[in-house]
């Protein structure tokens, strides 16, 4: 049997939906002077990137980015962050993935974080999945998609050609 890939986002609108959720994200924190966004290797970092340029263009607060390396495979290992704790301790953060799949990745993220104190905590992800192992959700989204189990999201974020699949 072969897969097939669908093309649910190409280069245009996935550049669309991160300036959505970059508007999204200043105005949850428009009376802040600095958000903090932590990217989930590798391209949950690479989206935190492109949301901070925008970020940067269309408003006056400063974000800052953080790599977050999470183990998929075994995620209750050591998560490790480009940050020391105290430079996001009372701090407004969103924690950034590209798939919000079954949720196990950005609930052990999710985790990490709220054992400091926190101003505010947040999660975006370019493409929500409806089924979820863990109550986990995103607070900013680029799209919902109701897929079956069987089914798999390839977010492809290299060079200047973005683009997601639905095999």
């Amino acid at each position: 049997m072969t897969l097939t890939k669908n093309l649910i986002l190409d280069h245009e609108e996935i550049n669309h939906k991160i300036k959505r959720i970059a508007y999204q994200i200043y105005e949850n924190n428009v009376n802040e002077t600095e958000v903090v966004l932590a990217g989930i290797d590798s391209n949950g970092y690479i989206l935190a990137k492109k949301l901070k340029m925008v970020l940067s263009k269309i408003s006056p607060i400063k974000p800052v980015l953080c790599k977050v390396v999470i183990d998929k495979k075994n995620p209750r290992n050591d998560i490790k962050t480009s940050l020391k704790v105290e430079d996001y301790e009372n701090k407004s953060i969103v924690l950034i993935d590209d798939v919000l799949n079954s949720g196990t990745t950005l609930v052990y993220g999710v985790k990490h974080f709220l054992e400091v104190p926190l101003k505010q905590f947040k999660t975006a992800v370019l493409v929500n999945r409806n089924h979820k192992k863990y109550p986990v959700k995103a607070d900013f989204k680029g799209i919902s998609l109701s897929t079956s189990l069987n089914e798999h999201i390839d977010v492809i974020l290299v060079d200047k050609e973005f683009k997601a699949y639905l095999k």
